[in-house]
């Protein structure tokens, strides 16, 4: 099988070197050689790598680098099968990519694209045959990391849907199917996890190293929400909190925080530019205690939000129950699915604590979610 990939950043490079490690001969499209060059030497560096820890053979590893072929020409992508886009966040860019590359590949090709938060609809638009388009969402590091959300749009074929999760399957990933709306599943759900801790900062409520602490130390997070944004990069961090807030007609429960747009600014990205919520140049970050009694305030007030989500998602039917649970654990690494979560600290506390938030604010950004109102009714 062909696969065209479009982009050869990180994700792009991850994406190609999945495809070729399943004996898929990879194009790699990208407009600047300095890219492909760079993705090459990260190819080989990568190869070497699993050479050391035994993970591959010699003979692999040439085959793998062997089954990529780096171009800047746009007409060598004919003849595949699926071509992949991984470029940045542009409507207008990926629609022009959709475009021309429905006038190279056969009608039978499926185009995909990698958009972490835009519409599927919107892309695929600028087709005559729409039914071909899908979402493929995969996450970084796209090698390592085992979820792919496959989300078709109202005009995709289900031929297509189907053949996209098999190729995904075939690839070795773990696949969750959700309905083209913002943020899809995984960061829909998680925009709470992100947002309520830069609430609970922006209000003083608690420092930045006491909510990484309680989320750590009470809910088992591997990464604490400013550990894991500094890691993500606080621009891609923001632009999906602002597309997704965009895209729900600005719902208050999107809300985007003044303080990671002003980080974003100054160009304090995070680990990516040595500074983020973190200065990275120096140790000067040290782990940091924190009181039993606030660490629990902190981390019901962001769970209960992020279970509301959750079961916002299952109640407007953007995935099944099953997906929700195991995209959060595959995707963004969750220690447990937020439905079992729900039931562990009990349905009824989770809706205590945002009846009080809500009492308190005042705000829909806390409303509670009918289908969780019923929940705890029952429970």
């Amino acid at each position: 099988m062909k696969v065209g990939v479009i982009g050869s950043g990180s994700m792009g490079s991850g994406i190609a070197q999945i495809a070729a490690t399943h004996h898929c001969e990879v194009v790699v499209y990208d407009l600047h050689s300095k890219a492909l060059d760079k993705a090459k030497a990260k190819l080989e560096k990568i190869m070497t790598r699993l050479v050391e820890k035994q993970k591959i053979s010699l003979n692999e590893k040439q085959a793998i680098i062997d089954r990529h072929v780096f171009t800047n020409n746009f007409d060598d992508l004919g003849g595949c099968a699926l071509v992949i886009e991984a470029v940045i966040e542009d409507l207008k860019i990926k629609q022009t990519l959709f475009k021309q590359l429905e006038d190279l590949l056969d009608q039978t090709a499926i185009l995909a694209t990698n958009t972490s938060s835009l519409s599927i609809a919107s892309i695929a638009s600028v087709c005559t045959h729409m039914e071909r388009v899908i979402g493929l969402h995969f996450f970084n590091p796209a090698p390592l990391m085992p979820l792919v959300e496959v989300i078709p749009c109202v005009a995709t074929d289900h031929k297509v849907v189907e053949q996209a999760k098999q190729i995904m399957i075939d690839w070795g990933k773990t696949v969750v199917q959700a309905k083209d709306t913002p943020g899809f599943i995984v960061n829909k759900v998680a925009r709470p996890f992100y947002s309520e801790a830069l609430r609970i900062y922006d209000e003083g409520l608690a420092s930045i190293q006491e909510i990484d602490m309680a989320m750590k130390s009470v809910g088992q997070f591997r990464m604490g929400p400013f550990e894991l944004m500094d890691f993500i990069g606080n621009d891609v961090n923001y632009k999906v909190t602002e597309t997704v807030f965009k895209a729900f007609y600005n719902d208050p429960r999107y809300k985007p925080s003044f303080t990671q747009k002003r980080l974003s600014e100054a160009g304090f990205l995070g680990r990516k530019t040595g500074r983020g919520y973190y200065d990275y140049s120096a140790d000067n970050h040290p782990p940091k205690t924190i009181n039993a009694p606030q660490a629990q305030k902190i981390f019901m007030r962001i769970i209960a939000m992020l279970i509301n989500e959750a079961y916002d998602t299952l109640f407007w039917r953007i995935a099944t129950k099953k997906d929700i649970e195991c995209a959060m654990q595959k995707g963004v690494n969750y220690p447990k699915g937020l439905f079992a979560w729900a039931k562990e600290i009990g349905i009824k506390n989770i809706v205590k604590t945002l009846e009080e938030l809500q009492d308190h604010y005042q705000e829909q950004r806390y409303r509670l979610c009918p289908l969780l109102k019923q929940d705890a009714q029952s429970e």
